[in-house]
């Protein structure tokens, strides 16, 4: 059976990347659960492996399956994890351990596993980023690098210093990452997340110490550190827009949180028409399927809109850390699945129809990792099950990918909702599982200009 990333390879009519976000644990550590031992083993080997790999999404490995210290993991057979990562997808992006604070402070690596975290800015352990960043190009996958300035991931102590200080250490972290990778990762989020829900700033320590400018000065040093690396900015909520003054009742005039899907626009706007050198955008697409008010799914068409009109500015567009989840929704699995399903197919069916749009990256691959259970609550967002069956989510990004392919009967299938929200019936999308708005106003406080992040605000 073709998987993703042949088919992307062998049939789409223009070169898509098809990604996943990246973990260590469980892509050098076997899980006895659904790797089983391997003939190989001893039988010590085997006991000490025998320790159930579940949720593993920001953890390190241990020393005794690390593959660049140990020549018994570097012969080992690809875990399950592993075998379906290089198989189904054409790029990685590191979900967590690229992040500022993990690779100076908080995920102390193999240097000294025994040393307490440190603040001191100038020490870098990129020994976990590196065995994963070389695992995929080994496995001729592009890696995409997660990401160089972000308030919430970055050292505690920025607090503390003045701002030529904060400037300083930005340019330094971001000129020994992107330096440290040169050749390896051309990729790169160098901002994430810097709006607040009504389309301005937030007030993070960057904009605090630097002023509004630290975005294009990030980039500008981004730049300079490697003049040949296409540059994207990141943000969540951002994925729709809505329709203006549409006459017709039945069409949602704006997406969920327009306001933060048009800051979003004319952030880039700004900054592509003062010369700043920003080559893409990146849309999070961490959707709710049971969301409602700002957590509510935007429609196939307002992602298409939002992407046109990013694209004519000149940029390249991505889906960033894709997944979909489904425990807010009724507790009917089949109703779900239903959902998820046309959620991953319609959505990304929509973004593929525009000649800007280049990829979508999923936030994890298997309902056995991904973060939403650790940030949220338990849930299955991904196109994978817990034992790495595919779901029909899967079916659901196959079929959209289908939507690129030269097979004319194929490349017309679930295209009725790509550019308005009701079909010629008037049925409008998501109507059997789309969640009735709350009479109260709970959750209308959805961000703060200290930027929280979405895990953190009301669901």
């Amino acid at each position: 059976m073709d998987t993703l990333r042949d088919f992307v390879s062998s049939t789409c009519r223009k070169k898509v990347h098809i990604g996943t976000a990246l973990l260590p644990k469980p892509l050098f550590m076997r899980d006895p659960e659904v790797d089983g031992t391997f003939s190989n083993e001893s039988d010590d080997d085997a006991q000490d492996a025998m320790s159930v790999i579940k949720c593993a999404t920001i953890s390190t490995v241990d020393p005794a399956f690390d593959p660049v210290i140990t020549k018994a993991a570097r012969d080992m057979p690809l875990t399950k994890y592993g075998q379906v990562l290089t198989s189904e997808f054409n790029a990685v992006v590191i979900e967590h351990h690229l992040k500022w604070s993990p690779l100076v402070c908080t995920l102390p690596g193999p240097i000294d596993q025994t040393a307490p975290p440190t603040n001191y800015l100038g020490r870098y352990d990129f020994h976990h980023v590196d065995t994963m960043v070389d695992f995929a190009l080994k496995h001729n996958m592009e890696v995409k690098g997660h990401v160089l300035v972000w308030h919430v991931t970055s050292p505690p102590c920025l607090e503390d210093m003045s701002p030529d200080e904060v400037g300083s250490a930005v340019k330094r972290h971001i000129f020994t990452t992107m330096g440290y990778f040169r050749d390896r990762i051309q990729i790169w989020d160098v901002v994430n997340e810097a709006l607040a829900s009504d389309g301005t700033l937030v007030e993070n320590v960057f904009y605090r110490k630097m002023g509004p400018s630290y975005i294009e000065q990030c980039f500008r040093w981004a730049h300079e550190a490697n003049p040949r690396a296409v540059l994207i900015y990141n943000d969540n909520k951002v994925e729709g827009c809505g329709y203006g003054s549409d006459d017709n009742p039945r069409y949602r005039k704006n997406a969920p949180l327009q306001a933060k899907s048009d800051g979003f626009y004319n952030l880039l706007k700004d900054l592509v028409g003062r010369g700043v050198p920003v080559h893409g955008a990146g849309m999070q697409a961490h959707f709710s399927a049971g969301g409602v008010k700002h957590q509510r799914p935007p429609t196939p068409s307002m992602v298409k809109r939002q992407i046109r009109r990013i694209g004519e500015l000149g940029l390249k567009v991505n889906i960033s850390e894709m997944d979909v989840r489904v425990s807010k929704l009724p507790q009917d699995e089949a109703l779900r699945s239903r959902a998820q399903t046309c959620i991953y197919r319609d959505i990304l069916t929509a973004a593929l129809s525009e000649p800007s749009f280049d990829g979508v990256w999923l936030w994890g691959f298997t309902d056995r990792h991904t973060w939403v259970k650790n940030f949220y609550y338990d849930d299955r967002p991904l196109i994978f099950s817990e034992v790495y069956e595919r779901k029909d989510s899967y079916e659901g990004v196959k079929c959209a990918l289908e939507s690129i392919s030269p097979d004319e009967a194929k490349s017309l299938v679930n295209r009725k909702y790509i550019d308005c929200d009701v079909d010629e019936n008037g049925i409008e999308w998501g109507h059997e599982w789309m969640q009735p708005e709350p009479s109260s106003d709970d959750n209308e406080k959805d961000s703060t200009k200290q930027g929280n992040p979405d895990w953190l605000l009301p669901s």
